[in-house]
């Protein structure tokens, strides 16, 4: 009798940009953003799927500073209020070589060790979320990275940081979807080719 395969956990790098392609501002700005609740709603309903965010020190560092008890405040809107719950029980990796600890349900690593992302996303459960662009340049750099979810935000911010820099290396994609929201967000949803093909 043969016992079908579990498909394995996608690894899901996910970024708002501008149109002229940063993630931040030069100062780490993200005021630029229209995260309207339409957009927020989206978001939640994506990452209550996940089985876990791996998130850099700076991503995490982020999240903690706000999530945690972003519901006790009584003006939070609904999806804010639904997000920090997400937030807080999801499994969490936090991908840091100086962290002495974390909480909030968040487990250390080191490195970013292709061998031990393998058995993570051969384990059961939802797809894997992957925060910050400097931790998804690494995963990239392993080829560890299933699909991009790329949503571009309609104003061009003309400095700061670039979600992928200058580089030698040529990365294949395959146009998976389009969404446009009604903020004029529009999401760019792509595998890459090892999962395209």
């Amino acid at each position: 009798m043969n016992v079908p395969m579990r498909p394995r956990r996608k690894i899901i790098f996910q970024m708002s940009i501008s149109l002229d392609g940063f993630f931040a501002g030069p100062n780490e700005e993200l005021d630029w953003q229209l995260i309207d609740e339409e957009l927020h709603q989206h978001f939640n309903d994506e990452a209550r799927t996940m089985g876990a965010f791996l998130d850099g020190r700076v991503t995490h560092e982020l999240m903690v500073d706000y999530w945690p008890t972003a519901d006790t405040d009584p003006d939070s809107p609904p999806q804010i209020v639904e997000f920090a719950g997400i937030w807080r029980d999801m499994p969490k990796v936090v991908f840091s070589t100086t962290l002495a600890s974390a909480g909030w349900n968040t487990t250390i690593s080191r490195e970013v060790d292709p061998d031990e992302i393998e058995r993570l996303r051969d384990e059961s459960g939802g797809d894997l979320g992957v925060g910050g662009a400097v931790l998804a340049r690494s995963f990239m750099r392993h080829d560890l990275i299933d699909e991009l979810r790329i949503y571009v935000h309609p104003i061009a911010i003309g400095r700061g940081r670039p979600l992928f820099p200058l580089s030698d290396r040529e990365i294949p994609l395959t146009l998976l979807e389009t969404r446009r929201f009604s903020s004029g967000v529009v999401l760019l949803r792509y595998a890459t080719d090892s999962m395209a093909a």
